[in-house]
């Protein structure tokens, strides 16, 4: 006979676990797949269940996470997935939350409140999908397309200065910003777990390409023929050094980064040493690195624990309570006078 009272033995999730029964619709070729598939694991990796995880997203390609992941969700409305996230933070601090957006539905009319999720720090891990186009609106140039960019909203090339994604995050003092590319699934998913078991809020830009309005927008860092020479991968105390050979590094003169070239195995003393927790400045001087000049970073920029916006909030309800506070009666018939507005 089965015991009934002996202790039910937890399966391990598995990706499965989270996979929706909803049809996956996306263009072929789409790097929302291979985004959606190392999502999916990491969830599983980070063992929290399906019933104490949120995704909640916004307008665009994107933001038809929810209904692709077996979970709890939301698809709200244009630009404020960052604000109801924090209402379901702040409502139920015990859930994993998750934010999906884009690089329009987050940094253009979702700028203001993107800014404010990060200052604010609650536990809450943001993926902002950068394409650099709108691409579920038909090929409209976005605040991350590059200067000159000619699209259908902007035939004689943009004159607008781009965002950067990780620097707007860095100004906002974000503790965990990042970035990983769609075609580069080990980096993308070391990069999601650990975003996923920082406490705070963690910023992931993720490179997405949109094979129909924006095809080879991240070409150099994508291609196999030219990734290992445009591609610099983070590694907390380790070098930056990148290129096929591993031959060249990244060094700063008179305050400036540049591209040194080494015989393999014999880096010079002065190449940077990758350090997340080092200051702001230097996190900021990685995003400017940038093809053709220069490889891409990829990895952890920063990674520092502050405390969190619903921790900091409990603390200050219980500074505010006062004694017999928690008890309704001594409430309505005590001394104190409670004014209702």
């Amino acid at each position: 006979m089965t015991d009934k009272n002996a202790p039910v033995e937890k399966k391990p999730l598995t990706r499965q676990d989270f996979v929706s029964n909803q049809s996956v619709r996306w263009c072929p070729g789409c790097g929302d797949y291979a985004i959606l598939a190392v999502v999916q694991k990491t969830l599983a990796a980070v063992g929290i269940p399906r019933e104490k995880t949120v995704i909640v997203s916004g307008i665009g390609c994107s933001s038809r996470f929810p209904y692709y992941v077996n979970s709890y969700g939301f698809h709200t409305i244009h630009g404020r997935a960052p604000a109801v996230a924090t209402g379901v933070k702040l409502a139920n601090p015990d859930l994993q939350v998750w934010v999906v957006t884009g690089d329009g539905d987050g940094l253009a009319i979702g700028g203001n409140h993107m800014h404010h999720i990060l200052r604010r720090n609650p536990n809450i891990k943001i993926l902002l999908f950068n394409n650099r186009i709108y691409g579920l609106t038909k090929g409209q140039y976005s605040p991350t397309s590059e200067k000159g960019k000619i699209t259908k909203s902007s035939p004689a090339g943009t004159i607008e200065r781009p965002v950067n994604a990780l620097r707007f995050a860095l100004a906002a003092e974000a503790p965990f910003v990042a970035r990983a590319v769609d075609t580069d699934i080990v980096t993308m998913g070391n990069v999601l777990e650990r975003a996923a078991r920082h406490k705070g809020v963690s910023f992931v830009e993720l490179y997405q390409n949109c094979v129909v309005f924006n095809d080879g927008a991240f070409e150099e860092v994508e291609d196999s023929a030219t990734r290992d020479d445009f591609t610099l991968k983070l590694e907390q105390g380790k070098p930056l050094i990148f290129g096929k050979a591993k031959d060249r590094g990244i060094r700063l003169r008179e305050g400036r980064p540049e591209v040194v070239t080494f015989k393999p195995g014999e880096p010079p003393k002065d190449i940077l040493v990758h350090d997340e927790q080092a200051l702001p400045s230097y996190q900021y001087m990685l995003t400017q690195l940038e093809p053709p000049d220069f490889p891409a970073p990829v990895g952890v920029f920063r990674a520092v624990s502050e405390a969190t916006l619903e921790d900091l909030m409990e603390s200050q309800f219980k500074a505010a309570m006062k004694p017999g506070a928690d008890d309704l009666y001594k409430l309505m018939c005590g001394r104190d006078t409670w004014e209702i507005q």
